[in-house]
């Protein structure tokens, strides 16, 4: 490990095993993982690419105020229908809504994204992608509601799971849906002081 990294620790501010994995494949284990506590309730009218961006900022600040001296890293998976925002589906009955809705249509998966450097500059962005699922029989529907794969899950789906059969064109990243965009995390590590391993 760097004397950098030794300097700096990098705590990440989910509980998501998924944005871990997806940094230990570039090379990244997080010295601290401290997810953030907050209402992420939509403002009225807000619109989802905000609603992301804010989330990422607000969860990251707030994590940061434990970790003086650390990098910060936080981000927040959006799914919407046109305007409108979808929820982290916490029921059977949101789930199926969710999945009838974008059933045959596209929808958008936006992660924002946060970093926070040891100094205070906060590095924040959101990367959009464009997702299109075939037209689901109610068959398909109720098996995916059976698998519980839906549970907490932005929009009622887990691309990385049984729900990849149901992909019928992605525009964009894939890591992004899955819950953190790595190349555009790299980045912004590296623009706030981390040593990325070489080859992550």
């Amino acid at each position: 490990m760097s004397t950098e990294n030794t300097r700096h620790r990098l705590v990440l501010a989910s509980a998501s095993p998924r944005r871990k994995d997806l940094l230990a494949q570039i090379g990244i284990t997080p010295d601290i993982i401290h997810p953030a506590d907050l209402d992420e309730t939509p403002i009225k009218g807000e619109l989802p690419r905000p609603y992301a961006l804010r989330l990422a900022q607000e969860k990251a600040q707030a994590v940061r105020l434990q970790h003086a001296g650390s990098i910060i890293l936080a981000a927040d998976t959006v799914v919407s229908v046109g305007r409108r925002i979808l929820p982290k589906t916490e029921t059977e009955a949101e789930a199926r809504e969710c999945l009838e809705l974008m059933s045959g249509r596209a929808h958008q998966v936006m992660t924002g994204v946060a970093v926070i450097a040891p100094d205070g500059r906060c590095q924040a962005r959101v990367v959009p992608t464009r997702v299109k699922l075939k037209r689901l029989s109610s068959q398909e529907i109720d098996g995916y509601i059976a698998s519980g794969e839906w549970q907490g899950k932005a929009g009622g789906y887990g691309i990385q799971g049984f729900a990849a059969a149901f992909i019928l064109h992605l525009s964009g990243s894939y890591t992004s849906v899955v819950g953190l965009p790595v190349y555009e995390t790299r980045n912004m590590l590296t623009g706030a002081g981390y040593h990325v391993p070489n080859g992550g």
